[in-house]
């Protein structure tokens, strides 16, 4: 797959080279030139430029991209690079800071794909946002086990039931939850699940069907 990062911060770098190291296309676009060296020596190809440019992502390859991630602190700016992604028909994913208020964050959602916030999952979070998807596999920590996060969506077996209430298999651990738009905290057995909510989970890898089964809708 082919990705575009728009800002290469501690996010944005970071999630470059996760995605890199998996074998994915990565260019980088960003207008300042230290930046774009150390993305040069981590052997990524760069484009200098404002991202939210249309002409600056079309060098890029927007047109071919699977997806944009825009990474940058200037939500303006990382809009208007989401919405040239939406017009070149990409999948969208907007960084947002967590101290924007409701109403703020509810006008961008309703035009991307999927916005991140760097203060949660940071890079993790922001690459399977690119990857898209309900069960988001966000790295393979051994062998055998994996890191995962999945939103609980409308249908799914799980919601009103409480975290010790989870049929879950032995070898499946929730270590993190948060309701939508909330930060991910350690879960209490007691906390109820609703729809909207997002769960971290430590899995061994031939388990996530049994996962799925227990914590998403029948038809996901």
């Amino acid at each position: 797959m082919r990705f575009v990062i728009v800002g290469y911060g501690r996010v944005g770098s970071r999630t470059a080279t996760i995605l890199a190291e998996e074998g994915h296309e990565v260019v980088i676009v960003d207008n300042d030139m230290d930046r774009l060296e150390r993305a040069s020596d981590d052997a990524l190809e760069t484009i200098r430029g404002d991202g939210a440019d249309e002409d600056v992502l079309v060098d890029a390859g927007i047109e071919s991209a699977d997806a944009i991630g825009t990474f940058t602190p200037d939500l303006n700016a990382n809009f208007a690079a989401c919405m040239v992604g939406t017009h070149h028909g990409c999948r969208t994913v907007l960084r947002i800071d967590e101290d924007y208020r409701e109403d703020i964050y509810e006008k961008y959602a309703e035009e991307v794909d999927e916005i991140i916030y760097p203060e949660r999952l940071g890079a993790a979070g922001a690459k399977t946002a690119l990857l898209g998807g309900d069960f988001n596999v966000v790295a393979d920590l051994a062998a055998t086990l994996q890191l995962t996060v999945l939103e609980i969506r409308e249908g799914s077996p799980a919601v009103g039931k409480r975290m010790s209430e989870l049929d879950l298999p032995e070898s499946a651990r929730i270590y993190a939850h948060g309701r939508a738009r909330e930060s991910l905290t350690i879960p209490l057995p007691g906390t109820e699940l609703e729809v909207g909510d997002e769960v971290a989970l430590i899995i061994e890898s031939d388990r996530t069907d049994d996962v799925r089964s227990t914590l998403l809708p029948a038809n996901a």
